[in-house]
């Protein structure tokens, strides 16, 4: 093996260059397996066929991509489009003006190097609270889920992996302000982000409720913004249901979910049948690993994962949960501490069958996740 990859960091880096090289190359035969383009979002000619990129990069600003381009240019200017939280696109836009390019190109810079730091930081945290295996496992089954794509497309997914996991080490490390203080963004990321608040509490002191205080200044600064600008300050929130999704605004139970996914699944047929089971089969493998995780991770990583499992269940769809369960990264760290080589291998095997699968359906215009 060359000195380069010997260390540690050169092998993430090494393993995330793989990861990436193969999303394109997915991409790039996708129209050969899969040859009609679904398009099924809106606009998606005048952002991103209008980049001049090829396909199979392009591709991956599918769907949400399109709204945070969209964001990234004109602000909200444009009705519902505050579903998505604002530093993501603020980011796309400030990238776009250092490189001199178009958009697109922003913001792929910024999901891939985000989710590449992520992945650095990642590995370093479960290494210090674990060993250097379970950290290499642990990355390997991020990597190979059957959803990380989204960590490489237009999406937020990688820029707030990182800080997810940027604060739950700062915090490990004793840096509660500063662990606070990314919980901040990271709340200005994605409403989920407001669950670190909980999560980064150490004691039972005044002073190690800072986390309450500091991490939803994000999505208090949005709200604030949405107020002066909109007149509404849960715009985030009443936009959702245009997005087709149907989330309900009042609270359904998880079995009430999981038996009106039974009765999908027995009614729908081709391409509705299956993503129901994908979304379904995906959130019961999230919970019976933190299940089994009970007693194999810490107590405030758990606290976190839940709260991000189980909270988009309440709106009465697990639609997006095989994406939403990507930041719940003790699931990951569970399954790296499964004893038998021959069964993680397995899994492995399955996950990255399934990532080829899902990368291809996403970059010709079908809804995954």
């Amino acid at each position: 093996m060359p000195q380069f990859l010997k260390s540690n960091v050169a092998r993430i880096i090494y393993l995330f260059l793989i990861w990436r090289v193969l999303l394109f190359i997915i991409a790039f035969f996708a129209p050969i397996f899969i040859p009609q383009f679904g398009a099924k979002f809106p606009y998606f000619q005048e952002t991103l066929i209008s980049s001049n990129l090829p396909h199979f990069v392009w591709a991956f600003g599918n769907f949400d991509g399109v709204h945070y381009l969209r964001i990234a240019r004109d602000a909200y200017a444009y009705q519902y489009t505050q579903a998505f939280f604002p530093l993501y696109p603020i980011l796309i836009k400030i990238i776009s003006y250092v490189i001199h390019g178009n958009l697109l190109i922003s913001a792929l810079l910024v999901s891939n190097l985000s989710f590449l730091a992520g992945l650095l930081v990642f590995y370093n945290f479960v290494k210090k609270t674990c060993n250097d295996n379970v950290a290499l496992w642990s990355c390997l089954f991020l990597v190979s889920f059957p959803t990380s794509f989204y960590f490489g497309a237009v999406y937020a997914e990688g820029l707030f992996f990182l800080m997810i996991i940027s604060a739950f080490y700062l915090r490990e490390i004793g840096k509660i302000w500063q662990a606070s203080a990314v919980g901040a963004l990271s709340s200005a990321t994605r409403l989920v982000g407001i669950f670190l608040a909980p999560s980064l509490i150490k004691g039972k002191k005044l002073k190690d409720l800072i986390p309450v205080l500091i991490v939803p200044m994000g999505l208090i600064s949005y709200m604030v913004y949405l107020e002066i600008k909109f007149n509404q300050p849960l715009y985030f929130l009443t936009s959702q249901s245009v997005f087709g999704q149907q989330r309900s605004t009042m609270l359904i139970f998880l079995p009430q979910v999981f038996w009106r996914y039974l009765k999908i699944i027995a009614t729908t047929s081709d391409f509705a049948l299956s993503n129901a089971v994908f979304e379904l089969a995906a959130t019961l493998f999230a919970i019976n690993l933190l299940l089994i995780g009970t007693k194999k991770v810490q107590r405030h990583w758990l606290i976190f994962a839940w709260l991000v499992v189980l909270t988009p269940t309440l709106t009465g769809t697990l639609a997006s949960m095989p994406r939403y369960i990507l930041v719940a990264f003790p699931i990951f760290i569970i399954l790296a501490k499964l004893r038998s080589t021959p069964i993680k291998i397995l899994i492995l095997s399955i996950f990255v069958i399934l990532l080829i699968a899902a990368t291809a359906f996403f970059t010709q215009g079908y809804w995954v996740a």
